[in-house]
């Protein structure tokens, strides 16, 4: 269950959370410690466990799969797995709904939806060209959304350019990380927006969503403005496989182990920003 859980992508899902309250409330309470334990462990455990559990004959062909990648859950681990993530997050779930408003709730039990329905029947919307792709971005640009909801954030258009902008990062992302298992979901008869529209188009589809998250932030507060210049490096990984075939799809997994770890180094420079932009707005 801890490598079914991506540890190397926990803070994915709890930064967004714990820097979009944090900026806005300009305080470290209760709420901010709860939140960001949730989106770090529990959160991760429920969209990446339960993907394991329903992408088993998948991840049985996919070599790939076994380490940072995700685990291969033996059948036996399955309901322990499930009910290891419904349990864990449970207390953190009330706490933040008797903390929360009614928007909050809402953003919050729509996050949990497409964490849960992303890989689970009857939706499966990880098997649905292009909503894949939509819905792996909502797991990681809706912990900022209900940060700042909850954290009662007044909205502007440089804060949803923002959102705009992580979103189309996310698109980007799974998009990318579609293509290496192209063959792998064909053999298991899952679709995907790379099996739908083949190897080298979703890797186009991806450099566009890049380079459109890198003009999205040009319109963001100062100095937002110079996150534009992280998305050069995604679209130079990205780039190397625009001419990839479906027989050789495979080979970008040597350009996904660069994302993980260009994650790191974009968190990094993001951080920075956000100090910086705290700072002027203090």
């Amino acid at each position: 269950m801890f490598v079914a859980s991506r540890p190397v992508s926990w803070i994915n899902t709890a930064y967004p959370f714990a820097a979009a309250y944090l900026l806005t409330t300009r305080q470290i309470d209760v709420t901010l410690v709860v939140g960001t334990i949730f989106f770090l462990v529990p959160y991760n455990l429920a969209m990446y466990g339960i993907n394991d559990v329903f992408d088993y004959e998948s991840d049985l062909r996919n070599p790939r799969k076994g380490g940072a990648h995700g685990a291969v859950l033996d059948r036996s681990f399955h309901r322990t797995t499930l009910w290891a993530a419904a349990l864990s997050c449970l207390p953190f779930l009330v706490y933040l709904v008797i903390v929360g408003s009614p928007a909050s709730w809402l953003v919050l039990a729509l996050s949990m939806f497409f964490v849960v329905f992303y890989s689970a029947p009857p939706l499966r919307l990880k098997e649905r060209p292009v909503a894949d792709s939509i819905t792996s971005s909502i797991h990681f640009f809706s912990p900022a959304v209900y940060g700042l909801v909850l954290a009662g954030a007044v909205w502007t258009w440089p804060l949803v350019a923002l959102i705009i902008g992580f979103a189309l990062w996310g698109v980007a992302s799974h998009a990318f990380g579609a293509v290496q298992d192209v063959v792998a979901d064909r053999a298991a008869g899952i679709s995907s927006i790379a099996t739908a529209f083949g190897a080298r188009r979703t890797v186009w589809f991806a450099l566009a969503c890049y380079a459109l998250a890198g003009v999205a932030m040009l319109f963001v507060s100062w100095p937002g403005p110079l996150a534009a210049l992280l998305a050069l490096p995604y679209l130079a990984t990205v780039w190397p496989y625009r001419n990839i075939t479906d027989e050789t799809a495979a080979t970008a997994t040597r350009g996904w182990d660069r994302f993980l770890w260009l994650n790191q180094f974009t968190g990094f420079a993001v951080t920075l920003l956000l100090i910086w932009w705290a700072l002027l707005t203090a």
